[in-house]
C-alpha cells in the first residue's frame, strides 16, 4: 500500500508523488491505482492545470457530445456528466458507463492511466497564461473553507511559484504535458482562444473528437457556453458544491472570466518577480504562446 508524504502546516492537503492534493476529496491509493485504470479507444480526458477554463471545457464537451442536451442531460451537473478521474465517487461505475466515457482530470501526465501513453482514447489540455491562473487561484482558495487562509497575495505567489498549491507547480504541469505530448493522442487549447473565438474553438474539439454537430446543435452549444449563461447555471457553475466546502458568501466559483485581470491585481514588485521565475523555467522556450491582455491579437 502506498503512503502519501506529507509536509507539515496545511492539514487540508498532502504531498504523494511530489504533487499536493487536498485531503477531503483525494485518496492516495486511489491515484496509484489509475495506473492500470482500463481506457476505451472512444474516452476523452480533459485536463487542466486548476483555474485555466476547466469548468468552461467541461460544458462545452458535455454539450458538444449530448448535441446540446437533446439526449436529456441538462439537468445533470457537470461534474457527473464529466468526473474527475481522480476522485472516487461511490456512486458511479466507469466500467457500465455508456461510450464515449467524458473524463477531467488535474493530474500531472505520469500520474494518468498507462494506456493514454500508447495514444489510446483522446487528451483535451487546455492552458491558460499563469499570471491570470494564479490570480483566479488566490480568489478560489479563499472560497474554500478548509484551506488554510492566504489573504496576502505575496505569500500565496510563492506557494504557487514553487508548487505548494494543490495540482503542484503550473510550470511543471505545462511543461511536462507538452514535452512529453508525442506519447498521447492530445490537443491543446487555451483559455484565451476560446475567449476570443468561442465558436471556432467549440468547432475545433468537435473536428478533434470525430463528433459533427448540425446548425442547431451548435447554436445551442454556444449560447449554453457563454460564460454569462454559465454563470447563471446551477448544474455547471458548481453551486452545488456544499457550504462546508466552499464559502459561496465570499464569491462565486466562476469569478471573471477575462484575459488580463492579472493587472489588476499584481502590484509592479509581484508581476516582475513572477517574470523572474516565468524566465527561468523557460517556458519561453515552447512553442506556446500566452496571451496576457485581452486587447493581444491571438
Amino acid at each position: 500500500m502506498s503512503q502519501a508524504t506529507s509536509e507539515p502546516a496545511d492539514p487540508f492537503m498532502f504531498k504523494h508523488r511530489g504533487i499536493y492534493f487536498p485531503t477531503e476529496f483525494i485518496v492516495p491509493e486511489y491515484i496509484d491505482s489509475l495506473e492500470h485504470f482500463e481506457i476505451r479507444e472512444s474516452d476523452v480526458f480533459l485536463v487542466t492545470y486548476p483555474k485555466s477554463g476547466t469548468i468552461w471545457m467541461q460544458q462545452i464537451m458535455s454539450l458538444i457530445f449530448n448535441e446540446g442536451h437533446r439526449n436529456g442531460t441538462e439537468s445533470i451537473e457537470n461534474n457527473a456528466r464529466v468526473p474527475w478521474l481522480e476522485i472516487k465517487y461511490p456512486t458511479m461505475d466507469y466500467n457500465s458507463r455508456p461510450s464515449p466515457r467524458l473524463f477531467t482530470s488535474h493530474l500531472p501526465y505520469f500520474l494518468m492511466p498507462n494506456d493514454l501513453g500508447n495514444k489510446k482514447g483522446k487528451i483535451i489540455y487546455v492552458t491558460r497564461n499563469p499570471k491570470d491562473a494564479m490570480v483566479s487561484y488566490y480568489h478560489f482558495y479563499k472560497l474554500m473553507v478548509k484551506a488554510s487562509q492566504t489573504e496576502n497575495m505575496d505569500d500565496f505567489m510563492e506557494n504557487y511559484l514553487s508548487g505548494r498549491v494543490f495540482s503542484g507547480s503550473w510550470f511543471d504541469h505545462v511543461t511536462s504535458w507538452y514535452t512529453n505530448r508525442e506519447d498521447f493522442n492530445i490537443l491543446f487549447m487555451t483559455y484565451e482562444e476560446m475567449i476570443k473565438d468561442l465558436r471556432s474553438s467549440v468547432l475545433k474539439v468537435c473536428r478533434f473528437v470525430g463528433k459533427e454537430l448540425d446548425e442547431q446543435a451548435l447554436a445551442t452549444v454556444m449560447e449554453k457556453a457563454t460564460f454569462k449563461n454559465m454563470k447563471h447555471d446551477p448544474v455547471a457553475n458548481y453551486t452545488f458544491i456544499p457550504d462546508d466546502v466552499l464559502n459561496k458568501k465570499k464569491g462565486d466559483f466562476l469569478r471573471k472570466g477575462t484575459i488580463g485581470d492579472w493587472k489588476n491585481i499584481l502590484t509592479v514588485a509581484q508581476s516582475e518577480r513572477f517574470d523572474k521565475v516565468f524566465l527561468e523555467k523557460k517556458i519561453k522556450d515552447l512553442p506556446l504562446k500566452f496571451i496576457w491582455d485581452i486587447h493581444e491579437e491571438k
